[in-house]
């Protein structure tokens, strides 16, 4: 009886108060409606961000999809709400409640959190403690959800250890289905029990049970080391994947927002992982190994989504599109079916040295765009550094072409802050973003574009987990500033437009990414203080992060700015991501050399995966090359 009153009120009394009704109520085309009769398992995935950001993830649809394949479980979906509709729902004592049903998501035997940026920590507390769930998991009883986080910040859960029963490690698609198996199994034994369930779950290859397992320190604050205190433990904890990606289940049809989403539209994946090994790149070392998808694979799964979606637009995803084996196969068979049904093909990540203009004019036939690259550093010796593999030439050459074939608009995406960076590094990105100007105004004015705009953008870099540059302290905020203001003062051309990340998000970002078990209290103390949704410039407020940790007595500088040796135990050495210590350090010392490594598809560089796991033999490889 409750339900349905609380569902009434939020229908007829929230819902024509607020600025996007739409996005709370869950009765999208595609959206799965099940009875409830016969349903064993209710997952609540949350994603912890608003509806139009959380609505554009691949991860949530290919899950979505997945599980309410199983017929006894029934999955929903559930965002963070926007200020106005968080402000009425505590006025009127509404608790958080899945899209699907309106029920209250502690009613739920799961909430599983995507963990995708760091800064949506403090929204991942705000939606427990809007649904009435206790922060802490040591607080919870029986009869309140399984919490479980998955996603690539999981790669070090330790900031968020006090909250959530259970981390995904890896990759889910598998996992999560035997998490729910063991589940059943559990229930249906008549004597359910939270905890035996746990200590059962922490059996599962790529589980991480935080519970099981105590940090000891240091007096100077960092690890001593990290022990399993329970029979079930292991470590240390290795990641999963999904080694057949060609027969993994992907969905034949998407929910579809009746609102604007960051991406809308159909979003198919055609490789995962990627060999570039960029230094920087934590995707790129945490998703190894490659795996591709058939062309055949692909195009018959574009169909299905084009007929289920209406659609018009694909974009084909991965790390790095340009590099799939076959991609102008395909992308000549994707225009040649769907030019005449005026479905765009879009490839939302390129390098530099992959891309064919020839390519870029096939798939812009039936809406042209503008062209995004990303050079990441202004000079070559910066590019070498960080294995970017890409030279000055190559992006020249590149827009040279572009712009004798019509186009007049290039992004152009930067880091600053990298490792051993200089002056005359960030000075290099005005001067190739103006080498890029002087390519346009070489070509003869009838037939370049009217118009030329060249768009430079700088992120701040953040070191990250599990690769070379982990052990890298970032740059103070200051500095960040430092560069940013250079950059503005030495770009001159009236063509260029710079945007720049905010450094103080940057910096708290890094010491999320770098942090312990010790950060919770500091996590927890911020959204007391109201920190969330930390993403949005809205709604970050640096005040009272700084706030947070002076009254944890916690010294953020010592997770982002120190830099670590190789002998000191990092806070994610329990977690195995299948890329070894080993090879990460010579990365590190490759890079101080300025020193390149080679494309993983072209040899192989020992990064550790064929010793994480003996099955697997990486496509690239020939008998002939040597490991």
């Amino acid at each position: 009886m409750k339900k349905s009153i609380e569902k009434q009120i939020i229908t007829e009394s929230l819902l024509p108060r607020v600025l996007n009704p739409i996005t709370y109520q869950g009765n999208e085309v595609n959206a799965v409606h099940k009875a409830l009769d016969n349903i064993a398992i209710r997952f609540a995935f949350a994603f912890p961000d608003l509806y139009e950001v959380g609505m554009s993830h691949l991860g949530m649809r290919i899950l979505y999809g997945m599980l309410n394949r199983e017929e006894d479980i029934y999955c929903e979906r559930v965002f963070a709400p926007q200020g106005d509709m968080e402000t009425l729902m505590r006025e009127n004592g509404i608790s958080l409640f899945a899209l699907e049903t309106m029920d209250p998501i502690k009613a739920f035997d799961f909430v599983g959190f995507t963990l995708q940026y760091e800064m949506c920590y403090t929204t991942v507390l705000n939606m427990l403690e809007l649904a009435g769930i206790n922060l802490l998991s040591s607080q919870r009883g029986e009869d309140d959800p399984i919490i479980i986080g998955g996603g690539p910040c999981c790669c070090n859960p330790e900031p968020l250890c006090d909250f959530f029963d259970l981390f995904v490690i890896g990759e889910g698609e598998e996992v999560t289905l035997e998490l729910m198996s063991l589940y059943r199994k559990h229930k249906q034994s008549g004597n359910y029990n939270k905890k035996a369930y746990l200590k059962s779950a922490a059996n599962i290859e790529g589980v991480y049970v935080p519970s099981l397992y105590d940090v000891v320190y240091h007096d100077d604050g960092t690890v001593n080391h990290i022990q399993a205190i329970d029979e079930n433990a292991t470590l240390p904890i290795r990641k999963r994947f999904v080694h057949n990606l060609e027969d993994s289940y992907f969905p034949d049809d998407l929910v579809i927002p009746y609102s604007q989403t960051v991406h809308d539209r159909i979003p198919f994946e055609i490789f995962r992982g990627c060999g570039r090994g960029c230094r920087f790149c934590q995707a790129g070392m945490i998703y190894r190994p490659t795996r591709d998808k058939s062309v055949n694979c692909i195009e018959s799964g574009i169909e299905t989504l084009v007929k289920s979606t209406g659609y018009e637009e694909v974009s084909l995803l991965s790390l790095s599109s340009g590099d799939y084996p076959e991609i102008e196969t395909l992308i000549h068979d994707l225009v040649k079916t769907y030019e005449s049904q005026r479905v765009s093909v879009a490839l939302p990540s390129l390098r530099i040295d992959s891309v064919s203009v020839d390519m870029l004019e096939e798939i812009q036939k039936v809406r042209k765009t503008g062209i995004t690259l990303a050079p990441e550093a202004g000079t070559q010796r910066m590019r070498d550094v960080i294995n970017k593999g890409v030279t000055e030439d190559d992006l020249i050459s590149t827009v040279t072409e572009a712009f004798t074939k019509g186009w007049g608009h290039i992004k152009l995406y930067f880091m600053i802050g990298l490792p051993t960076e200089t002056d005359e590094d960030v000075l290099g990105i005005a001067d190739l973003a103006e080498k890029v100007v002087d390519a346009y105004f070489a070509q003869p004015k009838e037939t370049r574009n009217k118009s030329c705009q060249v768009v430079v953008s700088t992120s701040c870099f953040v070191p990250k987990p599990f690769t070379p540059f982990q052990w890298f302290g970032q740059v103070p905020m200051e500095d960040f500033v430092q560069k940013q203001d250079m950059l503005k003062k030495s770009i001159t051309s009236r063509k260029v437009k710079y945007n720049w990340h905010a450094s103080d998000v940057s910096f708290y970002e890094a010491v999320l990414a770098r942090g312990d078990r010790r950060l919770g209290a500091v996590l927890k103390t911020a959204f007391e203080l109201g920190c969330k949704l930390d993403g949005w410039n809205d709604y970050f407020d640096a005040d009272k992060w700084r706030q947070a940790f002076e009254k944890c007595g916690i010294d953020p500088d010592f997770y982002a700015l120190r830099t670590r040796g190789f002998d000191e135990i990092l806070p994610w050495d329990h977690i195995d991501m299948g890329v070894s210590k080993a090879f990460l350090k010579r990365e590190w010392q490759k890079a101080i050399a300025e020193n390149t490594t080679v494309f993983c598809r072209e040899g192989c560089a020992g990064c550790g995966i064929l010793s994480f796991d003996k099955q697997w033999k990486c496509h690239e490889l020939s008998e002939n090359k040597s490991l």
